[in-house]
């Protein structure tokens, strides 16, 4: 059953964005930039492609991914230019929030890219708002740093890094 919003609801808003740098040619990591290839190289990257021409990214693609404790989020690819390597996301989790993600990827140097990565979040609900306050600077950095050690770790090995558990 949907949530019924408050008249007196304000949903809390947020962007946020990171510059990653990656070992490798534009190309290459705009061709990655995909969720079925993410597969291969982002350990815990769940999912499940809805629609899509090619079976790959492309846009009007369309499909789900899953995090603990939520419902699917809902994923459309808005954008995907290969001229300019630039990709945009709407993303949508179910009474939580919408958000749009941006990625351009640009030549940093010989074979080095650089990944500039925005998201820009609304609440849809209270349970929305709650997300966006425990959705930190830091937490965003971290989850940042970490796709870029994934990505970096696969085009260096062609394996996914596996997360070491503290156990």
């Amino acid at each position: 059953m949907p949530q019924t919003i408050s008249p007196s609801f304000q949903a809390k808003h947020i962007a946020r964005s990171y510059e990653q740098t990656i070992s490798a040619d534009p190309s290459k990591v705009f061709d990655l930039l995909c969720p079925v290839k993410e597969a291969q190289w982002l350990e815990g990257w769940d999912y499940t492609l809805l629609h899509s021409e090619s079976g790959l990214a492309e846009e009007g693609c369309v499909f789900l991914s899953r995090q603990e404790g939520e419902k699917d989020t809902i994923w459309i690819i808005t954008k995907r230019d290969v001229h300019s390597r630039e990709i945009e996301f709407v993303r949508a989790t179910p009474e939580s929030r919408i958000a749009r993600l941006t990625i351009a990827v640009d030549e940093k140097a010989a074979n080095v890219s650089k990944v500039k990565i925005t998201y820009v979040i609304t609440a849809l609900c209270e349970e929305g708002n709650q997300f966006l306050e425990a959705f930190t600077e830091e937490k965003f950095t971290e989850a940042m740093k970490f796709w870029e050690k994934s990505m970096n770790y696969y085009l260096e090995t062609g394996k996914k890094m596996e997360i070491l558990s503290d156990v």
